[in-house]
């Protein structure tokens, strides 16, 4: 237990920079002049990054000690955050730094996971996953928080370089915190990453498949949640008197954390894939329902944006520990690469389809709804092929 809280607290700490852009989004598009594409080019540009480093970074874990990996990548984080608050003077600088801070978070997420799997094993390893893929809710709500108090007091440069330190106390936490400890099938690996082999395995090809279109939902969403929330606050002339866009955004994100852990223990109960399938139908009626709440009373609107936000979550933990368990040992580390590679990549392509919609068809009241839709389409696709399809051979026992 104590080596799961410890990896925890270094990924939430390693992850302070990944909100800062979406949290200042609206003071940046002003400052910039961004429209709407250019402002999701910059959002994605971030797991642009994250899909060019994760092959290696996080396939590699096979044959070398995870946490060496995470450590290093922790450096990569904080400078990609440094470098946005010093360097960036528009769309294609700051798309070029957050790809940098994407990098980063590469070699920690993943590879935090995995070196918490090569040390921890038995029963009570899918609750621990859980607890670690929770961790990542808790640093997107810690970031997006910290981005509205330090933007509130500081300019946006200076509110950028301070959540650059994150990173910086994760490295230390974990370099002097966690034992070296070499992957337990590195004799068996190969020397560079092997993903085709993983995708070639049918259970963790239908995991990578819905990690895939949960990613393109979640990272979407979280791409504009404040944007709306300010959308939405002055289309209704109402706005809560007690919390900012980016306060009731981090708030939301908080609301994630339980759902994933819960989403994970019903999910052994009820049935993997049949869990992640309807968890997965239920968020896409309420991506509709909160698009045509933009204009209704905050309340309402932020009751819909958070219900939707934990049904987006319900599966995320369930989908990782589904994994963990369909990908043989030494296939491991190239299977959680493939599935953040893919994950990952289509957080990259999501936010520039939703501010795309947004500038195609404006952003009146009736405007979010087809951006909305382009978020949970992917999710009801796999929900539909899920009840078509039996559970694979070795993933019977995974759905049980």
């Amino acid at each position: 237990m104590r080596l799961a809280t410890l990896m925890c607290a270094a990924e939430v700490l390693s992850m302070t920079g990944f909100s800062a852009y979406p949290a200042l989004l609206p003071a940046l598009r002003s400052d910039w002049s961004l429209s709407g594409f250019a402002a999701g080019f910059v959002g994605g540009a971030f797991f642009f990054g994250y899909m060019l480093a994760v092959p290696l970074l996080s396939g590699i874990t096979d044959r070398i000690d995870a946490r060496s990996v995470f450590a290093g990548s922790c450096a990569l984080a904080s400078a990609g955050a440094a470098g946005f608050a010093l360097l960036a003077r528009g769309p294609l600088t700051g798309a070029l730094f957050q790809a940098l801070t994407g990098a980063g978070l590469a070699g920690t997420y993943m590879p935090g996971l995995k070196a918490l799997t090569d040390r921890i094993g038995g029963p009570r390893q899918p609750r621990y996953i859980a607890f670690y893929t929770a961790s990542f809710g808790i640093g997107t709500s810690l970031s997006l928080a910290l981005a509205g108090w330090l933007f509130a007091l500081l300019p946006w440069r200076s509110a950028f370089a301070a959540l650059a330190l994150g990173p910086l106390l994760a490295m230390a936490l974990v370099t002097l915190g966690v034992r070296r400890h070499p992957p337990p099938a590195a004799a068996h690996a190969g020397r560079w990453p092997r993903l085709g082999g993983a995708l070639s395995h049918p259970g963790i090809r239908r995991f990578v498949a819905g990690y895939t279109v949960h990613c393109w939902e979640l990272f979407g969403l979280r791409s504009w949640l404040v944007a709306f929330i300010s959308f939405a606050a002055a289309a209704s002339g109402s706005a809560c008197p007690w919390l900012s866009a980016t306060d009731a955004a981090a708030l939301i994100n908080l609301a994630g954390l339980p759902a994933s852990v819960l989403g994970n223990e019903l999910a052994g109960r009820v049935g993997r894939l049949r869990w992640i399938g309807r968890v997965m139908a239920c968020a896409a009626l309420l991506s509709w329902l909160t698009a045509l709440a933009a204009a209704a009373p905050w309340w309402v609107m932020l009751g819909l944006l958070a219900a939707y936000f934990v049904c987006v979550m319900g599966d995320s933990a369930a989908l990782t520990a589904g994994l963990v368990a369909a990908a043989p040992p030494a296939q491991r580390g190239a299977a959680l690469a493939v599935y953040s590679l893919l994950g990952f990549g289509a957080g990259f392509v999501s936010p520039m389809v939703f501010g795309a919609t947004l500038d195609a068809v404006g952003t009146g009241r009736l405007g979010w709804l087809p951006a909305f839709a382009t978020l949970s389409a992917g999710g009801l696709l796999w929900a539909w092929r899920a009840r078509r399809l039996a559970p694979a051979p070795d993933q019977r026992g995974a759905d049980a």
